[in-house]
């Protein structure tokens, strides 16, 4: 972002209505098209993290144990547990195993 004086891009008459509000100082204008990607668009981040989670429920689902999801992805229980119960079919999903049980 460059520095544009006003008074070469703006019409005397809007420029003399703005020094009313401010005067001297620097003066942000957004773009007119203000569509802003979600959070992880741009990066990646989110596509990502959807593979990680999708990944992670195939496992539990394929007999993985949550230890073992813990381990594999260095995540808490709290958060493989998070994991499964809110991102899951509802259907064909093995019953929760408590950490440390075989």
């Amino acid at each position: 972002m460059k520095y544009v004086n006003a008074r070469d891009v703006l019409p005397p008459s809007l420029l003399h209505e703005i020094q009313q509000y401010m005067c001297g100082e620097l003066l942000y204008i957004p773009n007119k098209d203000t569509k802003k990607a979600g959070w992880g668009q741009k990066s990646g981040a989110r596509s990502n993290l959807s593979l990680r989670n999708r990944n992670i429920i195939e496992s539990y689902q394929g007999g993985t144990t949550i230890y073992e999801l813990m381990t594999d992805y260095c995540l808490s229980e709290a958060s493989i547990r998070k994991i499964i119960y809110t991102q899951r079919p509802v259907e064909g999903l093995l019953s929760v195993v408590a950490v440390g049980e075989n």
